[in-house]
């Protein structure tokens, strides 16, 4: 299985966050453009400690990630790989380009979760 950015219809999150989803039957595969400043936080209220529930592999092709967990944090930044398992939030802190993957069971729901969250978000 392939795909590109390209290839794959866009789904975006006002004009903060543009992915284009690929589903591989166990797994998703993303490509990402997100806004500089974009907190992900409030999207994950109601999961287990307000946390994404679903592990992550990517790359950051351009920008700069912070993944908050409970007791540390990481910045990723354009050139490197990450792993962010379960427990995580994530805000972005330059406009960035990337792709991850994830298991499709926890990813959707955990999207799920936050989709209500968005729709329940004023404006």
């Amino acid at each position: 299985m392939h795909a590109s950015r390209d290839s794959l219809p866009a789904e975006t999150m006002g004009d903060s966050y543009e992915g284009h989803f690929a589903d591989w039957g166990e797994y998703m595969a993303y490509f990402e453009s997100i806004k500089g400043g974009t907190d992900f936080s409030p999207l994950f209220v109601g999961l287990p400690d307000d946390k994404c529930q679903s592990p992550h592999w990517g790359y950051v092709f351009k920008g700069k990630l912070r993944f908050i967990y409970k007791d540390h944090e990481e910045i990723i930044s354009a050139g490197e790989a990450y792993y962010a398992p379960p427990g995580h939030t994530t805000e972005c802190l330059e406009d960035a380009e990337t792709v991850e993957f994830s298991p499709t069971a926890e990813f959707q729901a955990t999207m799920a979760v936050a989709a209500k969250n968005l729709e329940a978000q004023p404006g």
